[in-house]
């Protein structure tokens, strides 16, 4: 008898921005549906209706196309909405109480508690053999069995075992009738064929309880695998109060999907070898849920800026002008609109693209050319204007009145202008740089004059000498 098709899901709630963890886990399930020919569900677990936005569901179908996960590919499945199948939800948990594998309660949290001694040992099973009857206010606890132990078979964790009489009598439907989380997800998952789970380790202490579930239901459980938790440098685990966490934070600052895909692809699994930037599809290829690390796995902001800024590398001239293209136009861009020219912009590009960790910083590398003067960078104005810098811009200005436009020329001039003060050309263009750009760092300097013109570059020379003669006096 052949295995069944592999069907895995992601269910997602929508209530906030798109966490990386979460952009993980469906990478994860997505490699496993394609590298098996199966498929991958998506659900939306919307049953939370205080906290759920229509936003916020738009947002993480938006977010997964973002990194290559939608309908355009047959893998794709859904989306599903977990409030449609609420009659479903309600018969299971009705089905569970009809075989004797659940039973009313009408205790309170506070009566348990005076029972117990603590809030934290659970429920005491107080209401068990009470034989009480559906009424509004009690809740439908599931009977989990007297003794044995539930083994939960986890591809990246083994089997850990947990023994049932630690396992309290849970709620699977609440006072008023409706399910709880616990059921409802089995239940979809039951009904929509899932053979795996894949999901991050802090739903591990709830599989023993839903494994008894999907028994009590009459059903082989899936395989599970619990994904180890994402932290950050000082190894806490990864929070939106603390720490920038929403996948769209990272694509609105220009970070590449394709970039972020490879990434969070490694966050507790490597393809082997020394290489970690490869293809997608390669990724997808080698890529084995059994072989992911069960140790927490690191968020390091700065191997993920510089893997960004080798995809930013390597993208075709074309390509990487296009995607430029957001951070051009407001509100990202400091120039007035009218002011911005394509064809200049298109001239230094790839002078830019060797030099970008993200996207969002072309705004800086190429704002001098369509500014009306360049940025007033305190910082860099006091680094670059040391004794000596007036002469250089008064010397160099001088020769660049009447000398011929091109980038070898330019360069020329500035190196006569530092020799004639004893400077070498990396001391003698600082002045000259920050009276063009308004900034020590930037795209080539003679380059950006070519470009700049030869009117503008006098301008702005003859402006940074009178404000060094302002300063002297």
């Amino acid at each position: 008898m052949s295995a069944a098709p592999v069907r895995v899901r992601f269910a997602p709630s929508p209530t906030g921005m798109f966490h990386v963890g979460g952009a993980r886990t469906a990478l994860y399930n997505w490699a496993v549906a394609r590298n098996s020919g199966g498929t991958f569900v998506l659900r939306i677990e919307d049953t939370d209706a205080a906290r759920n936005k229509p936003e916020w569901i738009e947002g993480i179908v938006n977010a997964l196309a973002a990194i290559g996960i939608n309908d355009s590919d047959p893998t794709f499945e859904g989306p599903y909405f977990q409030s449609h199948n609420a009659d479903r939800h309600r018969k299971a948990a009705q089905q569970l109480y009809s075989a004797g594998r659940a039973y009313y309660c009408d205790c309170t949290r506070e009566q348990v508690k005076e029972r117990t001694g603590s809030e934290h040992l659970g429920y005491d099973g107080f209401c068990r053999d009470r034989g009480l009857a559906s009424k509004e206010g009690r809740a439908l606890r599931f009977r989990t069995p007297d003794q044995g132990e539930t083994v939960v078979v986890d591809l990246i964790r083994g089997t850990p075992a947990f023994p049932n009489d630690a396992i309290e009598d849970f709620v699977i439907a609440r006072g008023d009738g409706s399910p709880v989380f616990l059921i409802a997800n089995v239940v979809d998952d039951l009904d929509e064929g899932i053979t795996q789970v894949i999901r991050g380790e802090e739903h591990l202490s709830n599989t023993p309880k839903q494994q008894l579930l999907w028994e009590a239901l009459g059903a082989e459980p899936p395989v599970w695998a619990h994904l180890p938790v994402i932290v950050n440098d000082k190894r806490q685990k990864l929070s939106k109060r603390r720490d920038k966490v929403a996948l769209e934070d990272y694509l609105s600052e220009g970070f590449l999907p394709e970039a972020m895909v490879n990434y969070l692809m490694l966050l507790g699994w490597g393809p082997g070898g020394d290489q970690e930037i490869l293809p997608r599809a390669e990724l997808e290829r080698l890529f084995r849920i059994e072989d992911v690390n069960a140790s927490p796995a690191f968020f390091d902001v700065k191997k993920l800026t510089a893997f960004n800024g080798e995809y930013i590398r390597a993208l075709t001239p074309e390509r990487f002008i296009t995607a430029c293209a957001p951070w051009l136009t407001t509100p990202y861009a400091p120039w007035r609109p009218e002011a911005f020219n394509q064809a200049v912009f298109e001239s230094v590009a790839s002078l830019a693209q060797t030099r970008l960790a993200v996207l969002s910083e072309i705004t800086s590398y190429v704002d001098f050319l369509f500014l009306d003067e360049p940025v007033n960078d305190e910082d860099s104005w006091n680094k670059a204007m040391k004794a000596g810098a007036a002469d250089v811009l008064r010397d160099a200005r001088a020769e660049y009145a009447t000398a011929e436009w091109e980038v070898e020329n330019l360069k020329a001039v500035l190196v006569r202008a530092g020799e004639k003060h004893g400077l070498k050309l990396g001391k003698a263009q600082a002045p000259i740089r920050v009276a063009v750009t308004g900034r020590t760092v930037g795209l080539p300097l003679f380059e950006s004059m070519e470009v700049l013109g030869r009117d503008r570059v006098l301008t702005r020379l003859d402006t940074a000498l009178e404000r060094l003669i302002t300063q002297q006096r």
